[in-house]
């Protein structure tokens, strides 16, 4: 599915541009990085990843596994990681302003790391959750109801702008790892499991598919 394609190649400079935004700010509460790159980041975050990436997300992948696979909209999977696009766009939000005029005090550098730090972190994990879960197992469903395509759109020139951008900055600030957040594949890596999703086989399982499990599982 070449949306698919394309939203997991999205995916990788997300994670990318992710490791390079905590270079930034660190280097910037150091006193050793450029304040003007902040609103270079907001911009890759708020147009390429938000009304890019996210946008197509919910309005086409999304909306497909609701209305042609018939996926629950009001829980499971779709509603905890729209949940999550609608809560780090907020916590973006809240980051923006410190981005565009730089921190000027302690208790605003100290504010920033913090909200960087949650949104890295949150980013990240949604991104293995999308990626070992969603999108294949989203996949698999939409062939089963015929639907092997999705529509896609262009960039506006904001959202290629931001997506340029990014290359500048990967360049500046080379991207680093957050050694204190695990990350891996499966349900119960995601930080929604347990809180607004039971998990896929839970959420979405069929009866059949259940059967088959324990069929599986009886003759092992």
């Amino acid at each position: 599915m070449k949306l698919l394609d394309a939203l997991q190649d999205e995916h990788a400079l997300i994670d990318r541009v992710l490791g390079s935004f905590r270079s930034y700010v660190d280097a910037l509460v150091d006193g050793m990085a450029d304040a003007e790159d902040g609103a270079r980041f907001a911009a890759f975050f708020s147009e390429f990843a938000g009304h890019f990436h996210h946008d197509r997300e919910e309005r086409v992948f999304f909306h497909a596994l609701v209305t042609q696979a018939e996926l629950p909209a009001e829980r499971g999977p779709v509603h905890a990681l729209a949940h999550e696009h609608a809560e780090m766009a907020q916590w973006l939000r809240e980051m923006t302003p410190l981005l565009e005029r730089g921190p000027h005090s302690d208790d605003d550098r100290a504010r920033l790391e913090a909200l960087a730090t949650r949104y890295s972190r949150a980013l990240w994990r949604h991104i293995d959750a999308e990626n070992s879960v969603l999108y294949p197992q989203g996949a698999e469903r939409l062939a089963r109801c015929g639907v092997r395509e999705l529509a896609d759109r262009p960039m506006s020139e904001a959202e290629a702008a931001a997506r340029e951008g990014a290359a500048a900055l990967l360049l500046r600030y080379p991207p680093s790892e957050d050694a204190a957040l695990t990350r891996g594949d499966g349900c119960f890596m995601c930080r929604a499991h347990g809180d607004t999703c039971k998990g896929l086989e839970a959420e979405w399982w069929t009866e059949l598919e259940w059967e088959e499990f324990y069929d599986r599982d009886a003759s092992d």
